[in-house]
């Protein structure tokens, strides 16, 4: 098959025209990161932020002229505000929020899951990608048909910690199959890019990705959605709380005081947009030496318990700090899954049972709201 080139594309959004000047969208500046690979494009729509909810036409549009060109085999267009129209400057769109005074009843994005949870932390290097890979194969263990988003859009590491690579396919062009490892349905930024290519994206740009991994993935029927999130309390975070009826988030730290400082901002924010909060992981909680045995508790022992009890939350569970968990991760074969029967894995799984039963009693007091994100 013959690859589209980057003058194809641009040829054909050529015809793509705007309202009001009849200016096409490529001479008026609106085009950049254009990506192709094996037959699969992506790029962004650059717009003045007022105006991103009358851009949609054009965004369907452009992916619609795209198609067209031989050789495409998806297309996927995003609106971000990272320059203004015509080249002025660059201009920084706002989460877009709903207020009290105004609530808005939005379709559901992943109609057919029961519950989303969020796994969360206040910084990086906690192994909260980790936590999530294995916390989702646990939950499907338990007998639950799961699904895994990695939603960390600048470091995505889901499709290598879960031995899975290749693009999704897309029966129609316009929706995505997930990829699938170990029957859980996985999608990751990580599947629509090369490994190394950096992703120099602003907030609104993130935003539309993380909306389109959600609503134009054909997810099917699920228990549980598990969503990888970045570290921090940005843009990804909010757009989360406020697009999806967060059933909780598992906030994972270490357990020495400076990981923990982050992780109470983390539960902090979960709670300001009306997110409950499920419980807080101890990763790398201990190490016990394999040759004899000796437990070390290389960055202290017991902070996340007592963060959970300082803000009356669950403690979950107590991950250790081992090898075994670090060579599964890297090579693809989560040890949920491969080493069931390890201490390791029966910690996951019992952190698995844990999520499990608290969703289960959330669900008994009813379905919640996409919830108003409000500013004080």
């Amino acid at each position: 098959m013959t690859q589209p080139t980057n003058d194809q594309i641009l040829d054909a959004l050529r015809a793509v025209r705007l309202q009001g000047n009849g200016a096409d969208v490529v001479t008026s500046g609106l085009i950049g990161s254009i990506i192709i690979k094996n037959g699969n494009v992506s790029f962004a729509i650059q717009v003045d932020p007022s105006r991103a909810a009358e851009s949609e036409p054009m965004r369907q549009a452009c992916e619609a002229a795209v198609k067209k060109v031989p050789g495409v085999l998806s297309c996927t267009a995003v609106l971000t505000a990272e320059r203004a129209p015509g080249g002025g400057p660059a201009r920084e769109a706002p989460p877009t929020l709903h207020s009290a005074q105004r609530p808005q009843v939005q379709k559901p994005l992943v109609p057919e899951c029961g519950a989303i949870i969020a796994v969360a932390s206040g910084k990086g290097g906690v192994g909260k990608s980790t936590t999530a890979v294995n916390l989702a194969m646990g939950l499907h263990a338990l007998g639950l048909e799961v699904g895994l988003l990695d939603a960390d859009i600048y470091g995505p590491s889901v499709p290598r910690m879960a031995g899975v690579s290749g693009r999704p396919t897309s029966p129609d062009g316009n929706r995505l199959r997930p990829m699938e490892a170990f029957g859980v349905k996985l999608m990751s930024m990580g599947f629509l890019v090369d490994e190394d290519a950096p992703m120099i994206w602003r907030g609104p740009m993130v935003q539309s990705a993380l909306q389109q991994m959600l609503g134009d993935v054909e997810w099917g029927a699920l228990d549980v959605l598990v969503v990888d999130m970045p570290p921090g309390t940005g843009d990804a975070q909010l757009t989360m709380a406020q697009k999806v009826p967060l059933a909780g988030a598992v906030i994972v730290s270490t357990p020495q005081d400076i990981a923990l400082l982050d992780a109470r901002k983390a539960v902090n924010m979960f709670r300001r947009v009306d997110v409950p909060i499920l419980g807080i992981v101890e990763n790398m909680s201990y190490y016990c030496c394999p040759q004899c045995g000796h437990r070390a508790e290389i960055f202290a022992h017991g902070g996340a318990r007592a963060c959970a009890d300082q803000f009356g939350v669950d403690f979950l569970a107590e991950i250790p700090l081992a090898v075994a968990i670090r060579e599964t991760s890297d090579g693809g074969r989560p040890i949920v899954v491969t080493e069931p029967e390890s201490p390791q894995a029966r910690a996951y799984l019992a952190l698995a049972e844990a999520v499990r039963d608290r969703l289960r009693a959330t669900s008994d007091k009813g379905a919640r709201a996409a919830p108003t994100i409000r500013y004080e």
